[in-house]
């Protein structure tokens, strides 16, 4: 008689609860060498290189992009290409991160006799903090579980879930180490919903020829054909530094028709709002929105720390990225 089919769903239960009991484990073990290897790594002039073999490498290739994401430029040098002449990769202000979890993958011990030649640090991340590799790195990390997953205990599981969470909180504490912020991540993730939610003021605000901008002396007549051909629906007004003095709007236009009876005769400091809201081009793209939707405008002038004038962005800007 064949037996009753397991359900899915304790199985599932069971191997999410093996991989957490694992990393709480590797958590509990957590001592001073994982601070030693942020040292070395935060002091790192050169790469990252993150080696491994067969499971251990694809872990690797997910730590390398982790930590090139998070300002710590990495990449995936794969254990049995190394040897066969990619260690030609390594410079000499780079350091190296090895993942085994037996710590006695020859391919890995090979790029240890290399590093220790050239004089290259080298962290590892094993399983076995008595193996060879754990015993000559410069810091080992112990990512050790006591069992996979796996039901015949044979496919890495646990094992590999474990060295990725320790990847993660190498490039995390790296990160706050370095002082990355969230506008640093921006300029590496310029695609896709994550890049546009983080793009700046400069990345979409209207520079250049494409700027609605007059003089203060400038007539309405002239004010009018610029707020026309610049299509903005507002124009700035700047002294002869290009400092702004204010904006004239299409609000303002209409308000004037409606008080003067020569509107195109006057100047155009004599129509602007003297006091418009504005931001600064470093500001997330999202920060000028909410200020927009808060104050029930259309645009906001960019202006430098000298109060000189930059850009213009519009919210139609920001709704044309999609990124809300």
């Amino acid at each position: 008689m064949s037996e009753t089919p397991k359900s899915p769903i304790k199985t599932a239960l069971r191997v999410l609860e093996s991989e957490a009991d694992g990393i709480r484990a590797v958590a509990a073990r957590l001592d001073d060498a994982f601070a030693r290897a942020v040292d070395l790594l935060a002091a790192c002039r050169g790469k990252i290189a993150v080696s491994g073999m067969g499971k251990s490498g694809i872990v690797c290739k997910k730590i390398a992009a982790t930590l090139s994401s998070t300002g710590s430029p990495a990449f995936f040098l794969h254990a049995a290409e190394a040897v066969h002449g990619d260690l030609g990769l390594l410079g000499a202000n780079d350091i190296m991160l090895a993942v085994s979890k037996s710590g006695e993958t020859q391919e890995i011990l090979q790029i240890l006799n290399v590093t220790k030649r050239s004089g290259i640090p080298l962290i590892s991340l094993t399983g076995d903090p008595d193996s060879a590799l754990a015993r000559h790195a410069d810091v080992n990390i112990d990512v050790g579980v006591e069992e996979e997953a796996c039901v015949l205990g044979l496919a890495p599981t646990t094992s590999t879930t474990a060295t990725m969470a320790m990847g993660d909180a190498l490039a995390i504490a790296l990160m706050e180490r370095k002082g990355f912020k969230a506008e640093d991540f921006a300029s590496f993730h310029p695609a896709g919903s994550l890049g546009k939610k983080l793009m700046k003021v400069a990345d979409l605000m209207h520079t250049g020829a494409a700027l609605p901008r007059v003089q203060s002396s400038t007539r309405m007549a002239e004010v009018i054909y610029e707020m026309s051909s610049k299509g903005l629906g507002m124009t700035t007004v700047v002294d002869e530094r290009g400092a702004l003095c204010g904006i004239i709007s299409d609000g303002d236009l209409r308000r004037l028709l409606q008080r003067s009876p020569n509107p195109l005769s006057l100047a155009a400091a004599e129509c602007m709002t003297a006091t418009p809201k504005t931001i600064q081009s470093g500001e997330l793209a999202t920060a000028a929105l909410s200020k927009m939707e808060d104050l029930r405008i259309t645009c906001l002038v960019v202006v430098s720390s000298e109060n000189l004038v930059e850009g213009v962005i519009h919210i139609h800007d920001l709704w044309r990225t999609q990124m809300f």
